[in-house]
């Protein structure tokens, strides 16, 4: 028998990858380290060697002859030569230009032994302004450390930082033997491995060029674990930016149920409170406030006067551009990004990697459902018919209103209806974009409605019976995509979403994804014939990068008919 072969490397850098070969898992999780998958079809998935992923590949410590060699052990014919010699290229560029301390306070030199390179940063318009060249070497000032990183990321030479960072004040806290808990006794709590292999990999033994990155876990695996545990390691004050109130809240009752942490050691920084203290939770709603576009952003200041020893971005996917700014001038802090998925809707992928840090440590969702870590999810997408006066409506308007008219498609009341009947002893959450359809649906299924407009205290209020089970139903709009602990939720309907999110996917299915002992289910509504289809195409490539396979039903009208 002729071993198989599931790749097909092409010398454009693309590579096939047959979904019915044996060792299609294998050759998935291996590419998932190095390349970028760009489409997901039945037969035959789609990759891209494209530099950021070959970037945040040499970061993490892959070589070149270890990624072709993983080309050629799952190549079904021979690797082309410019692929090789592509590969080899690309990830070359990275540390040729390298970030260090020279010995003067407030400032850095740059290095580049390379004098085409050299030549070629020297010349950009937009990089000349920050440098200071001075005989044979080149010195930056610390302030424009991230500015200089992300231009020269833009002319395609990623810089290796190995500058040091500040320690900040101290601020000494331990991890729990047993973590406190709602329960009349304490329960036993440790770090998993995978989670101690993050924090090792960030943290990188102290070494030059480590402290900084981005660990990216899905959702239910302990990514805020991660985060305390590294602040205990790191014993320092520490600022955590989170997407909600919600979340900050989450954060603290984490902190104290898990850490040696007092309520006197929490500052909550939001709309409605401004406490700074050893560890500081804030929004990035609240930093990124304004009085108007003209004006500065006042709580920017958070970031510079206080000696923080680690700053920890959580959902750094979501990390708003304006908050770039200030990352780019506060490099010498030690700053930790946490994501289930590095895909940004708005392309600024290269900015994380040059501001934040790259990729330091990454884990499957497929691995960590296989050994019992978070629940095994079924994902299915379900095509439903839209009604004879609904589609002559759709066809008749323009691309923004036909999105509008598909997600609201009546006949998803009904489809909702049966999953519910299917669902009779789960917890479901019925996840939509539109707040009219939600609450219409809220109505008529009697179910709480939280939407961005709920008060924090109802909200939160409502999440509790949800988790205690008094309440077996709720209906939640775009708030669920962001930082919510649901730790019985074992079933998500999605009735509508935004334009083809692989982000928003992300976030919604890791709402199920936690770890419990029943299965979780994860339900898609399409309305047939319409755009629906194809950003559900477009969202659906997240999951097939973490390995899942989603089974699309097609409703027909006849059999609609047949059973309503």
């Amino acid at each position: 028998m002729v071993d198989s072969k599931p790749l097909i490397a092409q010398s454009d850098q693309s590579l096939l990858l047959d979904a019915h070969d044996p060792l299609f898992e294998d050759a998935r999780a291996a590419l998932s380290a190095f390349a970028t998958l760009e489409k997901s079809p039945e037969h035959f998935h789609s990759y891209r060697l494209d530099a950021l992923s070959l970037w945040n590949a040499a970061s993490a410590g892959l070589s070149p002859n270890e990624i072709v060699a993983t080309l050629a052990r799952f190549s079904r014919y021979e690797l082309p030569p410019s692929l090789e010699q592509s590969v080899r290229a690309t990830m070359g560029r990275f540390g040729k230009v390298i970030i260090k301390d020279c010995g003067v306070e407030g400032t850095l030199q740059l290095v580049c032994e390379d004098q085409y390179v050299r030549a070629e940063i020297e010349n950009s318009k937009k990089l000349s302004k920050y440098l200071s060249v001075q005989a044979d070497s080149i010195f930056i000032a610390l302030t424009e450390r991230g500015t200089v990183k992300r231009e020269l990321m833009k002319l395609g030479w990623p810089a290796m930082d190995i500058a040091p960072l500040v320690d900040g004040d101290p601020f000494p806290f331990s991890l729990r033997q047993e973590r406190l808990s709602a329960a009349v006794s304490h329960t036993a709590f440790g770090l998993r491995a995978y989670q101690t292999d993050a924090i090792k990999a960030f943290m990188g033994n102290n070494l030059p060029g480590t402290g900084y990155g981005v660990v990216v876990m899905p959702c239910g695996a302990g990514k805020t674990v991660v985060g305390m545990a590294t602040a205990a390691a790191i014993g320092r004050k520490t600022l955590i930016i989170t997407t909600n109130v919600a979340a900050v809240h989450q954060w603290m009752d984490e902190l104290l149920d898990k850490t040696t942490l007092t309520q006197g050691d929490l500052g909550e920084y939001t709309g409605s409170a401004k406490q700074i203290r050893p560890i500081t939770i804030a929004t990035y709603q609240v930093l990124t406030w304004r009085p108007d576009k003209e004006s500065d952003f006042p709580h920017f200041d958070i970031f510079r006067k206080e000696k923080w020893g680690l700053i920890i971005y959580d959902e750094v996917h979501l990390l708003p551009a304006p908050v770039f700014r200030v990352v780019a001038e506060i490099q010498a802090i030690r700053r930790l990004g946490l994501t289930a998925t590095l895909i940004r809707e708005d392309g600024l992928q290269e900015d994380v990697f040059s501001l934040i840090g790259p990729k330091r440590y990454d884990v499957p969702w497929k691995e960590l459902e296989a050994k019992g870590f978070i629940a095994e999810a079924f994902c299915r997408e379900i095509r439903v018919p839209m009604q004879d006066h609904d589609r002559m409506r759709y066809v008749s308007c323009g691309l923004r209103e036909r999105h509008r008219i598909a997600a609201e498609n009546i006949v998803k009341t009904k489809v909702v209806h049966e999953l519910l009947d299917n669902h009779k002893e789960d917890l479901v959450m019925v996840i939509g974009q539109f707040i009219e359809q939600l609450t219409k649906l809220a109505k008529e299924l009697a179910a709480p409605l939280i939407t961005g407009a709920t008060p924090n205290s109802e909200r939160e209020r409502i999440y509790s019976d949800f988790r205690t089970g008094k309440v077996r139903v709720i209906v939640v709009s775009r708030v669920a995509n962001f930082a919510i602990d649901l730790p019985d939720a074992s079933v998500a309907i999605q009735i509508s979403g935004t334009f083809g999110s692989r982000q928003e996917e992300a976030q919604r299915l890791g709402r199920v994804l936690r770890p419990k002992e029943k299965n979780s289910f994860f339900y898609s509504l399409v309305s047939r014939y319409t755009i629906e289809e194809e950003y559900a195409d477009n969202r659906r490539r997240f999951l097939t990068e973490q390995g899942y396979r989603y089974t699309i039903e097609a409703w027909e009208e006849s059999e609609w008919e047949q059973t309503n």
